[in-house]
């Protein structure tokens, strides 16, 4: 890390993205805080136009600074999509200055937002990982487990109420089948009974008459006269 002089309000210190700048004092709100500085490249030159690397700091269409060398210690500054600082840029005089554009107090990481181009090219594909992007993931991940829960609860109260539809019909089902066997068995009862009474005695006799060829006349008729023949 590159040596800061006690006298500046900031330190580079570990980040959730690597290292960062983190406020030493408090910093008023348009304070300046560091100057993003670096040489100088002018795209009309194919060397200087052939430079790739994640600190180049565009200024206008023709000259860009090349902010990767050590000294410069607002490259340790990280990106934020709600930041606390913005920068500054005089493309006429070639500089750029990062300016506080809120109250930061000590141990704040300074932060500035980078810009739709850089956020496309570097951050969207792996991730912004600045605190509100981390807030919104965690929202969004609270409300997804939130989600999970609720189905699942509604999951098992479909559940349990098809369980309490099935054992109802099976209760039911069981009452019908004891009801029919109760049934089945009174009458089995009833059927012993005329069989053991008078009515069976009726029916026994026209049994046994039928087996032997007789014929049976029964009491209340009255009999008939033969005349007997000459």
């Amino acid at each position: 890390m590159p040596a800061i002089s006690s006298n500046k309000p900031y330190r580079v210190g570990r980040s959730r993205t690597g290292l960062g700048l983190f406020a030493t004092k408090p910093i008023k709100n348009g304070a300046k805080i560091v100057r993003y500085f670096g040489p100088l490249l002018d795209s009309r030159k194919k060397k200087d136009d052939a430079i790739e690397n994640k600190y180049l700091f565009e200024l206008n269409g023709r000259w860009t600074i090349d902010g990767s060398v050590r000294q410069n210690i607002a490259r340790y500054i990280n990106h934020a999509c709600k930041p606390n600082a913005e920068s500054d840029v005089k493309p006429r005089k070639r500089r750029v200055v990062i300016r506080a554009i809120k109250n930061i107090e000590p141990g704040e990481e300074i932060n500035y937002d980078y810009g739709t181009d850089y956020f496309k090219a570097y951050l969207k594909p792996i991730g912004c990982k600045c605190d509100a992007c981390e807030k919104k993931r965690k929202k969004k991940r609270a409300e997804a487990r939130a989600e999970r829960l609720r189905l699942k609860a509604k999951a098992e109260k479909k559940a349990l109420r098809k369980a309490e539809k099935q054992a109802k019909a099976k209760e039911k089902l069981e009452r019908k089948q004891k009801q029919a066997a109760k049934q089945k068995r009174n009458g089995a009862k009833l059927n012993g009974k005329l069989l053991n009474g008078h009515r069976g005695k009726d029916v026994a006799s026209k049994m046994t008459a039928a087996k032997s060829g007789i014929s049976v006349k029964p009491k209340d008729q009255p009999a008939l006269e033969v005349s007997a023949s000459a």
